[in-house]
């Protein structure tokens, strides 16, 4: 397992933490405030590779490592974990076409989509059917060369300004086994976007429920074989879960770096902050914390590239223990910034905003624990 990084691996964060410090970091404020999606900067991002990261590159992908994505989606969380966030929904959607659909259809969806001239959404989740995915009730009826969509899914990142949207629909039983995936495209009769919800974090991307009324979609547009969508879906969420991890710890060590640069000003008692040891003490802590969930996050990520046997119960630990890590360290640079932590022109506040999500999609913190509960105990 990799503990460091080698020449190829520091030229692939630098090179991302350069781009969001110049390219992202400084509009991020604004963006939020202002709820803009930065269309044109994600596009910048993937004529750099980042929007095919893990797509093989005979069309267009990068073609790089989950050690890599991970380091990319760090390096670019300390800029915004909110675009950052917003480029691994899109890179997940795209591995998952790369990786299940037929030669015709990887040549059709993938050149545009790791080009970002095309945007990609993921659509399993439901209103009734959220850490219960299996449960989900929008159903495609076969219609001789053609399916029938009709349902609704709920808290899709990139709704109503995404081009494709990678739905998953029964077209079966009951249960996972019924579920197929099937791409549908923007402009489709029948498919309607809701309101662009009105959130705590997350402002700069857009975030809208996906209604599907006798939406009409060709049979070459389903990815796989008819029943196999859920387990696409899971196997996807593996690596959109270290994903989101590293989103999570990049704004957490942005937080933290804030922080040390603020007790180094900031005065209290005739004494600068970082001179008191009770604070030094805190800063210590938060450091080692972050620090052990990079080591462990890359040793997930290790282990999804190895396809070792117990990748999906790590890539579980590492998205529970990483986000619950980085919301705390997070949640600690406001407090030691007193007031001026709460306050937005400081944007730890964003940050803390921003990453309280973390804990909740790609499967909630709870159904992490489930996953690794199962894996360690299932059959005994």
């Amino acid at each position: 397992m990799r503990f460091g990084l080698d020449e190829d691996q520091a030229a692939i964060f630098e090179m991302a933490a350069g781009f969001a410090a110049e390219h992202i970091a400084p509009h991020a404020l604004e963006w939020d405030e202002q709820k803009t999606f930065p269309v044109a900067t994600l596009r910048a991002a993937a004529a750099l590779g980042m929007a095919g990261i893990s797509v093989r590159e005979d069309v267009g992908g990068s073609g790089l490592s989950r050690v890599d994505a991970a380091l990319i989606f760090e390096a670019l969380s300390q800029g915004c974990p909110t675009v950052a966030a917003f480029l691994s929904i899109h890179n997940l959607s795209s591995w998952i076409i790369d990786t299940f659909a037929d030669e015709a259809q990887r040549t059709r969806f993938l050149p545009a989509l790791t080009r970002m001239d095309r945007i990609a959404s993921y659509c399993l989740t439901e209103a009734g059917s959220g850490s219960d995915a299996a449960a989900m009730r929008t159903r495609a009826v076969r219609d001789g060369d053609h399916y029938i969509i009709d349902g609704e899914k709920q808290f899709i990142s990139g709704a109503g300004a995404s081009d494709l949207y990678l739905c998953f629909a029964r077209t079966g039983g009951d249960g996972a086994k019924g579920v197929s995936a099937i791409v549908v495209e923007k402009d489709t009769p029948g498919l309607s976007f809701g309101a662009n919800e009105r959130k705590m974090g997350w402002n700069a991307q857009p975030t809208r429920a996906v209604r599907f009324d006798g939406v009409r979609v060709p049979v070459d547009n389903r990815i796989g074989a008819e029943g196999d969508g859920f387990r696409f879906a899971m196997a996807g969420l593996d690596g959109g879960r270290l994903n989101i991890a590293a989103c999570a710890l990049g704004g957490a060590q942005s937080a933290l770096d804030r922080t040390i640069a603020y007790m180094g000003d900031r005065r209290a008692f005739g004494r600068r902050l970082s001179d008191l040891q009770a604070l030094q003490f805190r800063v210590a802590d938060m450091a080692t914390d972050l620090e052990v969930a990079r080591a462990f996050l890359r040793h997930a990520a290790a282990a999804l590239d190895a396809k070792a046997p117990e990748a999906t119960k790590l890539c579980a630990m590492a998205k529970r223990h990483v986000t619950d890590a980085a919301f705390r360290v997070a949640n600690d640079a406001l407090q030691l910034h007193g007031g001026y932590g709460y306050l937005a022109e400081y944007g730890i506040e964003k940050i803390v905003r921003d990453l309280r999500v973390h804990q909740i999609l790609e499967g909630t913190n709870e159904i992490m624990r489930v996953i690794i509960a199962r894996a360690l105990l299932g059959g005994r």
